[in-house]
C-alpha cells in the first residue's frame, strides 16, 4: 500500500477519523508552543519564581465562578508603556498613569502589587505618588517613592530598575499600612494599631465598616492613580504596573508558587509529542533492524540477538534509572535514552518470528535465486512485506512513552527544569494539592496524558485494516 492509501484505510473507520483529529489539535497546539514560547521557558520563566510573584497562589480557573455561590474576585493586572496625560508646571513635568477598575465582587483581594521597570532621567530623581480613589469618593495615598539618585561617577542619562523592576507588595508594606491605618482613623474614627492594619490592607482598601469590627467589600469604581514628578523633558517610565490579585484566575488556575497551569500544560504538548515520537521511532527502528537481521541472518548472530534481547527485557528499568539519575541528574534526555535502550528487544523478538515466515516465502526464495544480495532482500522485500505492522507497533509504542514519562516524573524521576504533565502532577501531590481539594492541579495534567494515550492508541485500531488484509477487505463491503 502506498501513503495515499494508508491514509484513506485510516480514515474509513470513525476510529481512524477521531484518532487522526486528536493528533492534528496536538500537532495544532505544539506548532503554537513551539512559535511562541521561548525555548528557555522552563528555568528562565517556569522555575522562576520572581515571575509568578504577581500571580496568585493556589487559586482556581475563572470559568468555576459560574459554577460558585459567591461572586470570587477575578485576576486583574493594570499596565502602562506611556502615561495617560503630562502636565507641566513650570520646570516640572507630572507624568500621571490613571487606572479605572470595576470591583463588583462579594470577596476582597488577595493582595495588590505596584511594579515599575527601567526608569531613566536626566538629571533630577522622579518623585512617584500612589494612591487609590473609592467609589466613595475618598482617596487613599498609597505609597511615596523616591527613585534612587546618581552614583559618584556616574553619567547622565541615569537608567534604574531595567534589570530588576522595582516591586512593592502593597499588601505587607509598613509604609503601606501607616498610610491605610492613617486614612481609616481619618475617615471613619476608628483607631487600629499598626498590627491590626498589616494583616487587613486590601479588606480596608475594598470595603468599608461592618459595624461589627470587621469589613464589608465596598462595590464600585475604584480609580488608580500614579502621578511622576519629573524635571527633564526626555525623562521617562519604561512601564508601569498595578496587580489585584483574584480569588480565580485563567483557564486552568494556579499552583501554590502562583505559576499558571495553562501555560505549562500547554507546554506540554510538545514535550508529550516529542518524547513519544522520538522515543517511538528510536524503538522501532533498533527492534526492526536487530529483529530482520536476527531473523534473517539466523546462526550465532541470531543467538547473539535473541540473547542481548532476554537480558535487556529482564532487567528492572526503575533501579536503572534511579541510578543513572544518580550519576548524570534528572535529564529528558536521560529518560528517552533509557526508554530506548530498554524498550526495543520486545519489538525484535516479534519482527524476528515475522522474518522467520517471510524468508521461507516464495518471493524470497525467487529473489535470492537471481542473486540478490543478503541486505537487499532483508530491507527491500522482507521490510516491505511486515511495513504495515512496523508502523502500526510504532504508533502503539508512542502512547506507551508518553505514560512511561509520565510515570516516571511523577515518581521524581523526571526533568525538573521542563514542565511536563508528569511533573504537573507530581508537584501537585508532593504539596497535598490532592488533600486540600486543589483539584484544577491534579485533574487536568492526569486527562491530558489520558487524552494523549488515547489518541494513539485510536490511531492503531485505525491502522488494523492497513495491517490486515482481510479487514481492509471487509471494509471495503
Amino acid at each position: 500500500m502506498n501513503a495515499k492509501d494508508i491514509l484513506k484505510a485510516l480514515l474509513s473507520s470513525w476510529v481512524g477519523r477521531i484518532g487522526a483529529g486528536f493528533l492534528a489539535f496536538m500537532i495544532i497546539i505544539s506548532f503554537y508552543v513551539v512559535l511562541t514560547y521561548p525555548l528557555d521557558f522552563g528555568t528562565r520563566i517556569w522555575n522562576n519564581p520572581a515571575y509568578w510573584a504577581d500571580y496568585p497562589q493556589s487559586v482556581p480557573p475563572a470559568w468555576s465562578n459560574a459554577f460558585s455561590s459567591d461572586d470570587q474576585v477575578v485576576h486583574k493586572v493594570f499596565t502602562a508603556d506611556n502615561p495617560g496625560n503630562v502636565v507641566i508646571d513650570g520646570s516640572a513635568r507630572y507624568l500621571v498613569y490613571r487606572f479605572r477598575y470595576d470591583y463588583s465582587f462579594e470577596n476582597f483581594p488577595t493582595f495588590t502589587s505596584f511594579t515599575i521597570n527601567n526608569v531613566n532621567y536626566e538629571s533630577q530623581p522622579p518623585v512617584m505618588s500612589l494612591s487609590i480613589i473609592r467609589p466613595d469618593n475618598s482617596e487613599v495615598l498609597l505609597l511615596r517613592h523616591v527613585v534612587p539618585g546618581p552614583a559618584p561617577g556616574e553619567v547622565s542619562p541615569y537608567v534604574r530598575y531595567a534589570d530588576t523592576a522595582y516591586r512593592v507588595y502593597l499588601s505587607g508594606d509598613r509604609s503601606v499600612a501607616y498610610n491605610v491605618r492613617d486614612f481609616i482613623n481619618n475617615e471613619y474614627g476608628i483607631g487600629l494599631s499598626l498590627a491590626q492594619v498589616e494583616g487587613q490592607v486590601d479588606r480596608i482598601l475594598f470595603g468599608e465598616p461592618d459595624g461589627t469590627g470587621g469589613f464589608k467589600p465596598l462595590v464600585g469604581e475604584y480609580v488608580i492613580d500614579l502621578t511622576v514628578l519629573t524635571t527633564g523633558e526626555d525623562d521617562y517610565i519604561g512601564e508601569v504596573s498595578f496587580t489585584i490579585g483574584g480569588t480565580v484566575y485563567g483557564l486552568m488556575g494556579t499552583d501554590s508558587t502562583g505559576r499558571d497551569l495553562a501555560t505549562g500544560l500547554l507546554f506540554g504538548f510538545p514535550v508529550a509529542l516529542l518524547i513519544g515520537v522520538v522515543t517511538s521511532v528510536f524503538i522501532t527502528v533498533i527492534g526492526t533492524t536487530t529483529g530482520i537481521i536476527s531473523g534473517y541472518v539466523g546462526g550465532r548472530t541470531d543467538t547473539l540477538i535473541q540473547r542481548l534481547c532476554d537480558v535487556l527485557a529482564n532487567i528492572p528499568l526503575l533501579p536503572i534509572l534511579i541510578f543513572l539519575a544518580f550519576i548524570f541528574g534528572q535529564k529528558l534526555w536521560l529518560v528517552m535514552l533509557v526508554l530506548v535502550v530498554f524498550g526495543w528487544p520486545g519489538l525484535t523478538i516479534i519482527v524476528r518470528s515475522m522474518v522467520l515466515h517471510q524468508s521461507a516465502s516464495q518471493l524470497v526464495e525467487a529473489t535470492r535465486a537471481l542473486g540478490a544480495s543478503p541486505s537487499r532482500i532483508m530491507f527491500r522485500h522482507v521490510l516491505f512485506q511486515i511495513g504495515p505492522f512496523v508502523l502500526a507497533q510504532m504508533i502503539f509504542a508512542t502512547p506507551g512513552a508518553i505514560l512511561a514519562e509520565a510515570g516516571l516524573s511523577f515518581l521524581g524521576l523526571g526533568d525538573p527544569s521542563i514542565p511536563t504533565w508528569g511533573q504537573i502532577l507530581e508537584s501537585g501531590f508532593s504539596t497535598g494539592a490532592v488533600y486540600v481539594g486543589y483539584w484544577w492541579w491534579v485533574l487536568p495534567p492526569g486527562l491530558l496524558v489520558v487524552f494523549a494515550a488515547a489518541t494513539f492508541v485510536l490511531l492503531s485500531l485505525g491502522f488494523e485494516p492497513v495491517v490486515n488484509p482481510k479487514l481492509r477487505k471487509h471494509a471495503a463491503t
